[in-house]
Order: C-alpha cells, then structure tokens, then sequence
C-alpha cells in the first residue's frame, strides 16, 4: 500500500490519499505438495514445501527453468514471497502467460 499527501491549498490542510492493490490469491494444484525454492529454478534450494490445498499470492513473475506440471509446460516462476518461487505449471493461474508483473 502507497500513501501519498496532498495538501489543501484553499484550507491548508493535509489529506491522504491511499492507494492500494488487490492481492488475489491462486490455488496449486490438487494432490500436489509443492516445492518452493530460493530463485527461479529447479537448481535453486527447496526453501519449504507446500501443503496440498495451498494457495499462494503473485507478486511478480520471472523465466527461469522450463518445468511441465498439472498446467502444462511453462518456464514462467511465480514470486510468492521474498525469496520464494514456485513454478507456474503447478499454480492455476486461468493463464498460460503472466498474469502479473515481472521481477
């Protein structure tokens, strides 16, 4: 979230104006415990694993190792956290493209 200040020029007085963007959460696909690494790829360490059922946020999409999965074969990797990836082709996106902004 962003917050700006604006000043009233008339009233001298300061407003905020705050700026926020949605964060829409995808499932990974089901039956499946997901490994989550340190970069964009399968050479990279596996950080943690995700549960089956788990849903993950998108803050960024980055190429790195191409990987086929439940959603096909994809070499885009899906930042879910601060120095956490996983791969596309687990996560049901609805896209076979990016579906946010690049790291």
């Amino acid at each position: 979230m962003s917050v700006d200040h604006v000043e009233d020029a008339e009233r001298g007085t300061e407003q905020q104006a705050v700026t926020t963007t949605a964060l829409r959460y995808y499932s990974v696909a089901p039956g499946v415990r997901l490994n989550v690494r340190s970069g964009p790829g399968t050479g990279y360490t596996i950080v943690r694993v995700l549960p089956e059922g788990a849903k993950v946020p998108i803050y960024c999409q980055t190429p790195g190792t191409t990987v086929t999965g439940p959603y096909g074969t994809s070499n885009i990797w899906d930042n879910i956290d601060s120095g956490e990836y996983v791969s596309d082709a687990y996560v049901n996106t609805g896209s076979d493209g990016y579906v946010a902004s690049r790291c």
